[in-house]
């Protein structure tokens, strides 16, 4: 087993703390999500995920799973499992919040779930860009019961919003 040596491990000094370098990829995944328009003279940003969010039962489901990259990501860089439940929260925060109509968009925009999990994955990242190439077993399938977890978050989603559309249906057909 190799002892930790800090010259070795490529930190990036950004004001008060130390982040690890993480792959380009990621970072540029990142931006495209969270960060990739601006709203002239307010300065405001926003990605393709708060575009693709508009569309209703698709959008949130296909940015949580790009969402997954990132948190299967963090498992190569050996981050510890507190940390990937804790990327796996906001995750899920952002796909409950981003089911709702008109408001959830506006939350997407501000909440930059993939923002947060990069910056928990350069803070508690325990190896270099260089060395993250495989992560442990466990660790893998702790995401998988993350991931799953959030799968069946919006499966669950998906039956209570058709059981009310059902329910509508059955309103409206009643009333004429």
């Amino acid at each position: 087993m190799r002892a930790f040596n800090l010259e070795t491990f490529p930190l990036e000094r950004t004001g008060n703390r130390r982040d690890a370098n993480v792959e380009t990829s990621l970072e540029r995944l990142g931006w495209l999500m969270d960060d990739l328009f601006r709203v002239p003279v307010l300065g405001w940003r926003f990605g393709l995920d708060a575009l693709i969010g508009l569309i209703p039962g698709f959008g949130d489901t296909a940015t949580s799973l790009v969402s997954f990259y990132i948190l299967a990501s963090a498992v190569r860089y050996r981050v510890p499992k507190v940390t990937l439940a804790r990327m796996g929260l906001n995750i899920a925060l952002d796909y409950i919040a981003g089911s709702l109509p008109v408001v959830g968009d506006l939350v997407d925009a501000a909440w930059k779930s993939n923002h947060k999990n990069l910056d928990l994955l350069k803070k508690r990242a325990t190896v270099s860009s260089e060395e993250a190439r495989s992560g442990r077993v466990s660790d893998w399938l702790f995401v998988g019961g993350i991931m799953l977890g959030l799968i069946a978050l919006a499966i669950g989603s998906a039956l209570v919003s058709f059981y009310l559309l059902l329910r509508l249906a059955e309103l409206l057909a009643g009333t004429q």
